[in-house]
C-alpha cells in the first residue's frame, strides 16, 4: 500500500500545489461573493433611502401647499364658512397638482388672473350657492339669476386665481425656516424609511442652497457623514428659498455587514481547513524526512552490525580450521578479537534498544540521590584511559557547592559517556584532543558542562542535533560511525529528570554541552 512516506517528493509537491491553488481559489471566490453581496445590499439600501427621501419631500410640499391654500382661501373672503373638507379645497389642491408641470414667472400674473381653466366641480361648492329672490315674474327671476350667477362666478373666479397665484409665488418667497415644520419632517422621515425597510438610527440637517444651515437634528453626530444622502425640499420655490435635506446613518456599515453575517462562519471554517491543510503537509514532509533518515539508519546499522559479525565469524573459522596452528599466542589473539567485537556488537544493540525502549516510554528508573561532583569525577577517571590512548588530555573543574540531584545513576552516567564519546568521534586530527568537565551552581540548579576542542557544529545544524536519527555532517571524515540516536537518548533522559540541555559551538573550534538539573535542598 502506498503511504505518504513512500511517495516521491515530486508527487507530494504536486499534491501540495494543487491543494494550495484550490484553497486560494476558494478563498478568492468567497471574498468576491462577499463583496458582491455587500455591493448589492448597499445598492438596495441606497435605493430605499432615496425613495424615502423623495416621498418625504413630496409629502412635505403637499402638506405645506394645502396648509397655505386653506389659509389664503379663507383670508381672501371667498367664503368665511368654508370647511376643511369642502370640495373647493380638494379640487383646488388637485388643480395645483395637475398644474405643477407648468412653469410660471411674475410676468405671467395677468395670464394667471384671466386663466379660466378651473375645474367645474368648484361651481358646485357650497360657497357658490345662490339665494333666489322671493318675488318677481319667472322671466325677471330667470334674468336676475343669470346676471347674479355670472357676477358671483366671475368674482369668485378672480379671487381663487389670486389665491393660486399667491400659493405659487407669494408664499414661496418666505424662507423655509418660517413655515417648514421640522418636527413633522423628522416624523415623516422615520415613517417613510421604516416603510422602505430601513429601521436604523439616522441624523439629518437642512441647509439652503448657499450652504447656510437652518436646522440640525438633536444629538447630531458626524459619524458616517462620508455616506450622506441629499434631497431638495420645496423644489418649486425660487432657488434661494429651496432647502437641501442631508441625511446619514452612523451605523450603516454595521447594518450592511449584519445582513451578511452568515458569511463569517464559512470564512472561519475555510481558514480552519487551510491551517489543517498546512499542518498536514508539514507532517507529510516530516514523515518523509523521517522515513529517509530511518532508511539511512537501517543501511548504516546493517553495515555497522556486519563488521563485528564478520570479524567474529572469521576468528571462529580460524579457530576451527585444523590447518591453522593453534599456538597460545594465536588463540589469545583470536579470543581477543572475538571478545572485542562481541562488546562492540553488544554496545550497538544496546544503543538501539535504549532508544526503542525510550520511544515507547517504557524506561524504568531507579531514582536515588546522586552527587553530581562525584559522578563527574568517576566518569572522568574511567574515560581518561581512552583519552590518553588517543594522545589527548581530560580535565575536571568541580565547583558546585550543592550537587545532590534526584535521578537514575545508570542513565545519568550513560548521558555523560554518550557526550564524551561524541567529543572523541568528532575530534580534530590536527590538534591534540582536550576534554574538560565542569560543575557549578546556578540558582536552584547544578550545571554540568562537557567541552571539547573538536570539529564543532555549524549553526544551521546545531538546532537539529537532538532529533532522532540526525547525524551532523562530518565532511571528509568517513570513520565517524553511529546511528544518530545518542543525543536523542541524552535529551530524553535529561527531560525525564526535569532538567535542560543545550549545546554551544563554534565551527572548527569545538563544542560545549551544558546540562542543568534541579538540586535537592536540605
Amino acid at each position: 500500500m502506498l503511504t505518504f512516506a513512500g511517495m516521491k517528493k515530486r508527487t507530494i509537491w504536486i499534491i501540495s500545489i494543487v491543494m494550495a491553488i484550490s484553497f486560494a481559489a476558494l478563498l478568492y471566490m468567497q471574498v468576491r461573493y462577499f463583496q458582491q453581496v455587500i455591493k448589492l445590499r448597499k445598492e438596495q439600501f441606497d435605493s430605499s433611502v432615496m425613495r424615502s427621501l423623495s416621498q418625504v419631500a413630496q409629502k412635505m410640499e403637499m402638506e405645506e401647499t394645502l396648509k397655505g391654500l386653506k389659509e389664503d382661501i379663507k383670508a381672501s373672503g371667498i367664503d368665511s364658512t368654508m370647511e376643511d373638507d369642502d370640495p373647493l379645497l380638494a379640487n383646488s389642491l388637485e388643480f395645483l397638482q395637475k398644474s405643477s408641470k407648468y412653469t410660471f414667472s411674475p410676468k405671467d400674473s395677468a395670464s394667471v388672473k384671466s386663466w379660466s381653466g378651473l375645474p367645474s366641480q368648484m361651481l358646485r361648492s357650497k360657497s357658490l350657492m345662490l339665494k333666489l329672490p322671493a318675488t318677481g315674474s319667472a322671466g325677471e327671476i330667470s334674468e336676475k339669476m343669470r346676471e347674479d350667477l355670472k357676477s358671483r362666478y366671475l368674482h369668485q373666479k378672480v379671487l381663487l386665481n389670486k389665491v393660486i397665484y399667491s400659493i405659487l409665488y407669494s408664499t414661496s418667497e418666505r424662507p423655509l425656516s418660517d413655515y417648514l415644520n421640522f418636527k413633522q419632517l423628522d416624523q415623516n422621515l422615520k415613517a417613510e424609511l421604516k416603510n422602505n425597510g430601513v429601521d436604523i438610527p439616522y441624523h439629518f440637517t437642512v441647509k439652503t442652497r448657499s450652504g447656510e444651515q437652518i436646522y440640525q437634528c438633536p444629538e447630531y453626530s458626524s459619524k458616517g457623514e462620508n455616506y450622506a444622502y441629499k434631497q431638495i425640499l420645496m423644489p418649486n420655490n425660487p432657488s434661494q428659498n429651496t432647502g437641501i435635506l442631508t441625511i446619514h446613518f452612523p451605523h450603516m456599515r454595521s447594518y450592511l455587514f449584519h445582513s451578511v453575517q452568515f458569511f463569517i462562519p464559512s470564512v472561519v471554517f475555510t481558514f480552519v481547513l487551510l491551517v489543517t491543510f498546512i499542518f498536514t503537509i508539514y507532517i507529510i514532509f516530516r514523515q518523509k524526512k523521517l522515513s529517509e533518515i530511518k532508511n539511512d539508519f537501517i543501511n548504516n546499522m546493517t553495515h555497522e552490525l556486519k563488521t563485528p559479525v564478520s570479524s567474529i565469524s572469521l576468528a571462529v573459522q580460524m579457530l576451527l580450521d585444523p590447518a591453522v596452528p593453534k599456538t597460545e599466542k594465536m588463540t589469545t589473539h583470536l579470543s581477543g578479537i572475538i571478545n572485542d567485537e562481541t562488546k562492540r556488537l553488544r554496545m550497538l544493540i544496546e544503543k538501539v534498544l535504549q532508544t526503542s525502549v525510550f520511544e515507547g516510554q517504557k524506561v524504568s528508573y531507579k531514582n536515588q540521590e546522586i552527587d553530581v561532583n562525584r559522578l563527574v569525577g568517576d566518569v572522568a577517571n574511567t574515560f581518561e584511559i581512552k583519552v590518553k590512548q588517543l594522545g589527548g588530555t581530560i580535565e575536571t573543574n568541580v565547583q558546585a557547592d550543592e550537587a545532590i540531584v534526584y535521578g537514575d545513576q545508570m542513565h545519568l552516567t550513560n548521558v555523560l559517556f554518550n557526550l564524551m564519546d561524541n567529543a572523541v568521534k568528532y575530534r580534530r586530527e590536527d590538534v591534540p584532543f582536550h576534554l574538560k568537565l565542569s560543575t557549578w551552581n546556578e540558582a536552584d540548579q547544578v550545571g554540568i558542562s562537557i567541552a571539547d576542542n573538536g570539529m564543532g557544529i555549524k549553526k544551521e545544524n546545531l538546532k537539529k542535533i537532538f532529533e532522532k536519527f540526525y547525524r551532523v555532517p562530518s565532511g571528509n571524515r568517513h570513520d565517524v560511525k553511529g546511528f544518530g540516536l545518542g543525543l536523542a537518548y541524552v535529551k530524553g533522559i535529561i527531560d525525564a529528570l526535569h532538567g535542560k540541555i543545550h549545546a554551544e559551538s563554534e565551527y572548527g573550534r569545538g563544542t560545549t554541552f551544558i546540562i542543568n538539573l534541579p538540586i535537592i535542598k536540605d
